[in-house]
């Protein structure tokens, strides 16, 4: 789904800085290390170091140069989750075929891998082929390794492989071969997957007896983590009872009553938190106006970042809506933690940069 780069001036202090494209990578490179320095396994370099007699002087290895990619991968509770990681800037036209190499277990992810997260296609799955046509769908031809895989792993298969591959604007349907043969249906379980399967197909899905399917919609909403020192959010796809596709309040209402009973998935707004007036689109700005429970610090008019977060992931998922305006009732301007005023609608490309391949 592709999302309009919205400048975000003051929000967070921080710089995102947005990865390159098949043309040309954007990159960052490690400095070489200072003379004398201690080397990570407890080695130390030295100014010269003698070769059959002769000084000559100490060459360190640069580190290659990186790319931040987003890869969807399974947490210790068996959830689909994206996590930012540092890949090698790959070869003109290989951006997806390496995304899906760093999503086969034992593969090139093994060493980076977040404590508690595994890849998610099976072991010696190989990446036979990737075609992206003009309509952004994306034909992924896999070995016959990958259907070496569990039943209750088929989902999270699909949906981690879904989700990788649209975080580029121009992608937005995914079909699998395997071994050159299209699948209509997961080889083991068999979840259909027909034309291509989308991000609308849900990630994370949630079910509750309780609820009027007939007059709701699948929306996914963003849940902050925070395990062993790794934050990062979950997608949970959940059923709201909406009045239309564009019945805002509804998401809004949704993510103020919280999750629900997800693992370790934490509602971050305080049960006084209230929208006070109808949600209004302009020009893909969502603006949301709130009561004072929506503050952590009413005396400092503080939005806590990870409402904020929250909030901007999980409605700039809708079609129509790029960023986020976020105002409170007999407030003039509130601020995030660092004590920056919001003085902009927020994007997306804050948390999670954006490019096409």
């Amino acid at each position: 789904m592709s999302k309009k780069i919205i400048r975000i001036i003051g929000a967070f202090g921080i710089l995102v800085l947005l990865a390159g494209c098949f043309k040309g990578e954007q990159s960052s490179k490690e400095v070489d290390p200072p003379q004398n320095a201690e080397a990570v396994n407890g080695e130390e370099t030295v100014d010269e170091e003698t070769v059959d007699g002769e000084d000559t002087a100490a060459t360190p290895v640069e580190a290659e140069d990186t790319v931040s990619r987003e890869l969807y991968l399974i947490d210790s509770n068996g959830m689909v989750a994206s996590q930012m990681v540092e890949l090698p800037v790959p070869e003109a036209n290989q951006v997806a075929q390496q995304v899906m190499e760093y999503m086969v277990k034992g593969g090139p992810i093994t060493p980076m891998l977040p404590n508690g997260f595994q890849a998610v296609l099976p072991e010696d799955t190989e990446i036979l082929g990737i075609d992206l046509q003009e309509d952004g769908t994306i034909i992924v031809d896999l070995s016959g390794e990958f259907s070496d895989y569990e039943a209750a792993s088929e989902l999270p298969i699909l949906e981690a492989v879904t989700h990788t591959l649209t975080q580029f604007d121009n992608v937005h349907k995914v079909k699998l071969r395997v071994e050159g043969v299209d699948l209509k249906e997961m080889p083991v379980n068999g979840t259909p997957i027909n034309n291509g399967y989308t991000r609308a197909n849900g990630i994370n899905l949630t079910n509750n007896d309780t609820l009027d399917y007939f007059n709701s919609s699948p929306v996914t909403m963003f849940y902050p983590v925070e395990r062993e020192n790794n934050r990062y959010y979950v997608p949970v796809t959940q059923y709201v009872e909406m009045e239309d596709e564009n019945d805002l309040e509804g998401i809004v209402n949704e993510l103020i009553d919280g999750p629900g009973y997800q693992n370790d998935v934490v509602n971050v707004f305080s049960p006084e938190a209230a929208l006070t007036a109808e949600p209004v689109i302009k020009e893909g700005v969502a603006h949301l106006t709130f009561n004072e429970g929506i503050l952590m610090d009413a005396e400092q008019n503080i939005i806590s970042d990870e409402v904020m977060e929250t909030m901007v992931r999980t409605l700039t998922q809708q079609s129509n809506i790029d960023a986020v305006n976020v105002q409170v009732e007999n407030v003039d301007e509130v601020f995030n933690e660092n004590g920056e005023p919001y003085s902009e609608p927020v994007s997306a490309q804050l948390f999670t940069p954006s490019e096409e391949l």
